[in-house]
């Protein structure tokens, strides 16, 4: 069963993916946590351009200063049709924009407190990997879910569309990161036939967690994973 934290979408999140990949986290994701795109102005140039989920980082005093934005509308059209409860077409694009944030910090936070260095493509990636495990999870909790949990692949990495302001290594940086989480979470489903997540999927999805960018991509790229 996935525990909900009432009313409360982002520390829910945190919690999922922290269970799911048995790390030790000693930060609250809601002191992080910034919903008032108005107040973005003293961290960014252009607040207004800044997408619905955002993960900020400034260095200051050989310290990483990290803000999660998560503009207000996207968590208030969430809090009136809660993806934890049921997670349909209608809100699905909503919940992958706010795990895809939760993603970030997840795992920048566990890099960070493991003395591991973490690259913006390795984020990417994770967090496409997180949306596919999150999300099938979820529907799995789900009594008569309004999706199909085969049909994930499909509707998380293909056809997919990118914010025209992207700089191009921005888009290069997204489409492969796509491609790569695409491949992986495909070939896991192949190789791991069960109607519900087997223990031996989440075995492989921690052991993948823990891998350095460079380890994770040969082991997409590996022959099984082709």
């Amino acid at each position: 069963m996935v525990a909900l934290v009432e009313g409360r979408l982002p520390a829910s999140l945190q919690a999922l993916l922290a269970r799911c990949y048995q790390l030790e986290l000693n930060a609250d994701i809601e002191r992080f946590l910034l919903t008032d795109r108005a107040a973005t102005r003293q961290l960014v140039d252009d607040a207004d351009a800044l997408p619905d989920e955002a993960l900020l980082i400034r260095e200051a005093n050989q310290s990483l200063d990290v803000t999660l934005f998560l503009d207000a509308g996207l968590l208030a059209r969430l809090a009136s049709a809660d993806p934890m409860y049921v997670l349909d077409h209608d809100n699905l694009d909503d919940f992958c924009r706010v795990l895809e944030g939760v993603s970030h910090f997840v795992c920048l936070l566990w890099k960070a407190s493991n003395a591991h260095s973490v690259t913006q493509l390795e984020l990417e990636v994770q967090a496409e990997v997180d949306k596919y495990l999150s999300t099938r999870l979820l529907l799995e909790s789900q009594t008569g879910a309004a999706l199909n949990t085969g049909e994930l692949p499909e509707r998380l990495f293909a056809g997919v569309s990118y914010r025209a302001n992207l700089a191009e290594d921005e888009l290069k940086r997204y489409r492969q990161a796509n491609d790569l989480a695409a491949r992986f979470c495909r070939r896991l489903e192949q190789r791991h036939p069960a109607a519900r997540m087997p223990a031996s999927m989440l075995r492989e999805l921690r052991a993948f967690y823990r891998m350095p960018q460079p380890e994770k991509v040969s082991h997409i790229n590996a022959a099984q994973f082709a």
